[in-house]
């Protein structure tokens, strides 16, 4: 566990076309099965999410991003490096925040929901973010 010298403004929550995220928020989000084995919420920074969709997402249609005001959450994030047996090694990502607050994510965390489109690869929506994702 290691902390962060400068806190990102954001972090984010990319969430499958399978587990849909409709407007309001409820409270609580249901939890992806790696997050509930994890027992953490698992979370990008800005500069990782384009890899993390690379990664995971490459199949998916299109994902959810949930954007996170950092000061939201901070008490409850530890910056960890992935889990070899969940997310193998990613050279060059740094640590990534782990949200550690009895696996809730909804309305009170979620600062704001964008939806991204998988067309061709994931660029076009990520260059086409790049006011959104910072």
């Amino acid at each position: 566990m290691a902390a962060l010298d400068s806190h990102p403004r954001y972090i984010y929550k990319i969430v499958p076309s399978a587990a849909p995220v409709s407007e309001p928020l409820p409270e609580r989000l249901p939890v992806s099965q790696l997050d509930q084995d994890s027992g953490f919420v698992h979370l990008s920074m800005a500069t990782q999410v384009a890899n993390t969709l690379k990664f995971f997402f490459k199949e998916e249609p299109l994902v959810y991003i949930l954007r996170i005001d950092y000061e939201r959450v901070k008490q409850d994030v530890r910056w960890e490096s992935p889990d070899g047996k969940v997310c193998g090694p990613r050279p060059g990502e740094g640590l990534f925040p782990h949200l550690y607050n009895g696996l809730k994510l909804g309305k009170d965390e979620v600062e704001s929901i964008a939806v991204w489109q998988n067309e061709d690869g994931w660029n076009k929506a990520i260059n086409g973010a790049e006011t959104w994702l910072v």
